[in-house]
């Protein structure tokens, strides 16, 4: 589902009356109810701890405020001196309560259950700290990469050198599996991503060693699936604008794909919910695949199409769904 807790769920809405966002990321007992609720309401396989990509923003040094109007961060990284100041934390003293959670919900839920950690891939992050919030075409991170190309990656490095100890800390408290999120990669080129965006994820890929399976999540990269194969990363994670089989033919067999449902479909109705669901199973035919939504659920979902969605995908009903190209 890739972002499960959410604001589709009431249990979700009902905590969030009562505490702010990082609230519940930073405490335990929180994360790990609304880590598990989808879990219960919806018989997903496997639970993705609550958290937040621009938590180890904060912990490296950075003020973080969290609402519903999406992040922002008051004092950005705009100089060689800001890069500096970013410290390379101890995942257990500054971010403690995640690897907390993680050992909470193992606990809950069991050895059978996969429980998976996450942390932000360095561009992504390094879009917010630079621009200090998410904005359109990210012209002051580019501006920064542009002027000082030696600085931006001392920065990409600072952060993939703070990122591996942090995921390191999850694998340890019980994590399963970890995945990187890149969301907005897109943003550049071929030759800038392989240039700086690459090496930051290839680093912390290598720095974790093959301890577990690692997702690389990247959106709007079609023009950059290529490279993004050469990450190292076990598994592939695309959103909805690319073509599952396609990318099976050009990248090969050697790397798993998750996804890649468009998570406006669960505002469908059930039939196409189903079609759309089935079509995306059977275009790779079951070998290597994660079904998963092409990016986060949508907050107005309705929970029956979330767990419609959830329910299709774990049927064996794979020979009863229609051609591909009837529902594309």
């Amino acid at each position: 589902m890739m972002r499960q807790a959410g604001r589709y769920l009431p249990e979700y809405r009902e905590i969030r009356a009562k505490h702010a966002f990082l609230e519940v990321c930073k405490t335990p007992q929180l994360a790990v109810e609304v880590s598990i609720q989808p879990f219960r309401r919806l018989g997903v396989d496997a639970v993705i701890v609550f958290s937040d990509i621009l938590i180890p923003a904060e912990a490296m040094g950075l003020q973080l405020e969290l609402g519903d109007a999406g992040p922002n961060l008051p004092n950005p990284v705009r100089s060689e001196l800001d890069v500096d100041r970013l410290k390379i934390f101890d995942p257990e003293e500054k971010t403690g309560f995640l690897p907390e959670a993680i050992r909470r919900i193992v606990k809950s839920v069991g050895p059978e259950v996969p429980v998976l950690g996450f942390a932000g891939a360095p561009w992504t992050l390094a879009c917010y700290m630079v621009e200090g919030k998410a904005k359109e075409g990210f012209s002051t991170v580019k501006s920064f990469l542009y002027h000082e190309p030696k600085i931006f990656r001392t920065l990409l490095h600072r952060i993939a050198q703070a990122t591996i100890p942090y995921l390191k800390a999850q694998i340890a408290a019980g994590a399963a599996a970890v995945q990187l999120f890149d969301t907005w990669c897109g943003e550049l080129n071929f030759p800038e991503y392989v240039e700086f965006a690459l090496p930051a994820v290839q680093e912390i890929i290598g720095g974790l060693g093959g301890s577990v399976p690692v997702i690389y999540y990247t959106k709007a990269s079609q023009h950059l699936l290529s490279a993004v194969a050469r990450s190292g990363a076990n598994v592939l994670s695309v959103d909805w604008r690319v073509d599952l089989a396609e990318i099976r033919k050009t990248l090969g067999s050697k790397i798993a794909l998750q996804g890649n449902v468009d998570p406006a479909v669960l505002l469908a109705p059930p039939e196409r919910i189903r079609d759309v669901t089935l079509a995306t199973i059977n275009s790779l035919a079951g070998h290597g695949h994660i079904l998963n939504l092409g990016h986060g659920i949508l907050q107005n979902t309705p929970v029956e199409n979330a767990h419609l969605f959830i329910e299709t995908g774990q049927r064996p009903l794979i020979q009863h769904a229609r051609p591909a190209a009837q529902v594309r």
